[in-house]
């Protein structure tokens, strides 16, 4: 949307004053129907140009303020109709790409088709309390198909997605408060951290999955740090070599941001024979449950006894940099972290890992 004031030559010597518009995709002219004089031979007539121009830049500010904030703005007046759970519904399925960011709006979604059940709410009209009603609902009140609370993360993730979900209305002008403002999120539980030692890996690397493709792409994302979903997504055509080096140019699916990553021989190891520049490097694999018993499966065919999830591969990779001595901010750096608070939640699994060692001298004498 822009409203540019214009001036155009008339027969008469004088130039009218226009508003070109560009508004929904669509471009025209109002005219001001205000006039100055081209060449100003008077004081007055030079005054009277610039009063002219001044109420003319007026008009324009006043025109662009209009289609902003009144029911001329982009989204137009019947956008003002939409209910909330639409609107989420339809964040929702923009994520759709992204396998695991799209489960997890999906999950919210269906959480608050339970809290709002037949009742519609329009987006406009969701107030400060209506958001702290829906964080009880989700922290207290919310039950799975087993009949359990929402553990902690889980409600906070959630509760995250409904404040993500108004922040965009607000930036898109849809609403007129920043409401996920007023109402504080739910503080997630520091919750343990899994990663593999350098032993458990080689284990791993040795051990065979029933699913090959899953091996490959977890060792991947051991080696490299990648996310699951960046993992999935990445193409032959992201990975480029210079001389001796190798490394992935891809915008992260989580962020958005675009990042460069080198490849050390073993994440290199797990590429597979090269492909047309637009085929995934790991094409047929997608988020499911069955993904992620095949993987424990095959960590315990291995002979390791810990809970490990697809991130826990992302968080070997950092624990490995850090214990390595590799310095948080160039372990930030690699991570794709905008903020270094993000990395500090592994320098402290290494902090607990020292009080560890430190704690097997804690023998008599």
């Amino acid at each position: 949307m822009s409203v540019t004031l214009r001036q155009k030559a008339t027969n008469t010597g004088r130039y009218s004053w226009n508003l070109d518009i560009y508004h929904e995709g669509k471009r025209y002219s109002k005219s001001l129907k205000l006039y100055t004089i081209v060449k100003p031979k008077t004081e007055a007539e030079r005054i009277r140009n610039a009063e002219v121009k001044r109420l003319a830049e007026k008009i324009r500010l006043n025109m662009e303020v209009e289609l902003t904030n009144s029911n001329y703005s982009k989204f137009g007046s019947k956008q003002t109709d939409i209910s909330f759970l639409d609107y989420f519904a339809k964040l929702t399925q923009e994520r759709r790409s992204s396998d695991g960011t799209f489960a997890n709006w999906d999950s919210t979604h269906k959480v608050l088709n339970q809290y709002f059940g037949n009742r519609s709410k329009k987006l406009v009209d969701i107030t400060e309390a209506d958001l702290a009603a829906i964080k009880k609902f989700i922290s207290e009140k919310y039950r799975t198909k087993s009949n359990q609370q929402l553990s902690r993360n889980a409600a906070s993730s959630y509760f995250n997605k409904v404040k993500a979900a108004l922040n965009a209305a607000f930036d898109e002008k849809l609403i007129d408060v920043r409401i996920a403002s007023r109402v504080k999120g739910l503080k997630p539980e520091d919750t343990k951290r899994e990663f593999l030692t350098e032993e458990e890996v080689k284990l791993l690397m040795n051990t065979p999955c029933c699913f090959p493709l899953l091996k490959r792409a977890f060792l991947f994302s051991v080696f490299s740090g990648l996310r699951w979903s960046d993992v999935v997504a990445v193409k032959f055509g992201d990975v480029q070599t210079t001389g001796e080096r190798t490394f992935i140019r891809y915008r992260q699916q989580k962020t958005g941001y675009s990042e460069t990553v080198d490849l050390n021989k073993n994440s290199i190891a797990q590429l597979g024979d090269r492909m047309a520049d637009d085929q995934r490097v790991f094409k047929g694999l997608k988020y499911s449950a069955w993904n992620n018993v095949k993987l424990l499966e095959w960590v315990m065919l291995a002979g390791i006894r810990k809970h490990i999830t697809f991130h826990s591969a992302r968080h070997t990779f950092s624990v490995w940099l850090l214990t390595k001595g590799v310095d948080i901010y160039t372990v930030s750096k690699l991570l794709g972290h905008r903020e270094i608070k993000t990395t500090q939640i592994y320098a402290k699994v290494i902090d607990q890992r020292k009080n560890d060692a430190v704690k097997v001298l804690d023998f008599n004498l």
